[in-house]
């Protein structure tokens, strides 16, 4: 054993390190297997044990990438042969809920799932959701400022985050956990860390906002025959429902033939001749009026020419058979791998960008492109299959959102995959104030370096 591992082994224990060939036969997840590279894998229990296997890095000037759950997409947490993987694994811990103030502390590594599930059994409601929530880290959501299907109403991962602790490159520990949601005294120091992929310090403690338990859940699908519609159709039930809806999510007609037809387990609830489909959920606290009111709304909605069919959830295991549909985004997959993108835009830019996309694609006869996404938040996903380099693919995706205000990551992160395009959708002043911060806070790079910049 080289000397490096012998002193990470010294700090973490037996079964807190494992060699280049243990981690080499791990799984990727998600991301590719080459992705496992690491000289080794440290897996500490605690905020103290995280703090001097960062010292010792920083020390030696050994670059070091953290791990969560490896479900993100953009190669954030790729590691080279010779990089030290630092996984949040073994921190798993929910270590209070406090129904009263309606928080939970909770250790980086636990799954977006179980914290929702504690939550619930507190009578209490984790909002932050999505598709790979049984295996997604509360630190990867955190770092990579994750989004997902109710961030219309209740926001990105940065505003479900009262407080963080965090250990910088250097080993020291800041603890600002935070308890309360008003807090002006001084910098909001968490939000250095939210959204910095693990570039800024690693994030070992998060306390999270918790809600009162929805007493009531109405789901539709939706069809819509145009794009005016659809918009209109969005501020209708958003007015309409008064501040209960709580996701918006719309598929374009290919992708929802994808995931109406087999192997695809869910039969179509509705006929696949319309151009958009919407996923409509709201959540109240009157079962009985809620629904009243979100039956109006559609009704009013079909009246006004705004949708063109809709099928009404009537039990919860309706309701979370439209919602398996909207989730089985593994269909894209079906075929062999896609290229898939992640971007933000103005929602009146929507219709013509997507035209724009459309177009070029149309230069290889056999594509294939899916779009789906939350758009009431303006981010649309796309998988495209094409016999392209994946970077004459990236261009067309990413220039023109830099002339109409659009970001190239909407919830993804940057990582590895996007870090050519960040000055796309970031002025020369932000990118400068940025490398700053690095430079500040992790003087010799240890930190997943190479990585958004």
């Amino acid at each position: 054993m080289e000397p490096l591992e012998q002193r990470l082994l010294a700090i973490v224990g037996p079964g807190g390190l494992l060699s280049r060939e243990e981690v080499a036969s791990r799984s990727a997840g998600v991301m590719r297997a080459d992705s496992l590279r690491a000289r080794a894998l440290v897996r500490p229990r605690s905020t103290e044990e995280v703090a001097a296997v960062l010292r010792l890095c920083n020390e030696l000037e050994q670059p070091l990438v953290t791990h969560g759950g490896l479900t993100g997409l953009v190669h954030g947490g790729d590691a080279t042969p010779e990089e030290v993987i630092l996984s949040l694994e073994r921190m798993n811990a929910i270590e209070t809920i406090e129904p009263l103030q309606r928080i939970a502390l909770v250790q980086a590594g636990v799954t977006l799932q179980a914290v929702q599930e504690a939550a619930e059994a507190q009578d209490l409601f984790f909002p932050l959701d999505l598709g790979a929530r049984g295996s997604c880290t509360i630190g990867g959501n955190v770092a990579t400022n994750a989004g997902g299907n109710r961030v219309i109403r209740y926001g990105m991962a940065r505003d479900l985050v009262l407080g963080i602790e965090a250990v910088l490159a250097d080993g020291s520990v800041v603890s600002s956990l935070n308890r309360m949601i008003k807090n002006n005294a001084g910098y909001d120091l968490k939000q250095l860390f939210v959204g910095a992929e693990g570039t800024l310090g690693v994030i070992t403690r998060v306390v999270l906002r918790l809600f009162e338990k929805p007493r009531s859940q109405d789901v539709a699908l939706v069809a819509i025959d145009s794009f005016a519609a659809l918009t209109r159709f969005l501020k209708h039930i958003d007015s309409s429902l008064g501040g209960s809806l709580s996701a918006f999510e719309a598929m374009w007609r290919e992708f929802y033939q994808l995931v109406t037809t087999p192997p695809a387990r869910s039969a179509p609830p509705l006929p696949d001749r319309h151009p958009y489909y919407v996923l409509v959920e709201a959540q109240g606290a009157d079962p009985q009026r809620d629904a009243e009111r979100f039956n109006a709304a559609l009704e009013a909605a079909l009246a006004q020419g705004l949708i063109a069919d809709a099928v009404i959830a009537h039990s919860a295991r309706e309701c979370a058979a439209l919602w398996a549909l909207r989730d089985d985004v593994l269909q894209i997959g079906r075929e062999g791998p896609p290229l898939t993108f992640d971007v933000s835009l103005p929602i009146a830019a929507m219709e013509a960008y997507v035209a724009e996309v459309r177009a070029a694609f149309a230069a290889w006869p056999d594509h294939r492109c899916w779009i789906w996404g939350h758009l009431g938040d303006g981010n649309l996903h796309f998988a495209v299959r094409v016999p392209a380099a994946r970077e004459e693919v990236e261009r067309l995706m990413y220039r023109p959102l830099a002339r109409i205000g659009g970001s190239v990551s909407a919830e993804h992160g940057v990582g590895l995959e996007k870090k050519p395009y960040l000055e796309l959708c970031r002025a020369p002043g932000e990118m400068a104030l940025m490398q700053r911060l690095k430079r500040a806070l992790d003087p010799r790079c240890i930190l997943n370096p190479g990585k958004i910049f």
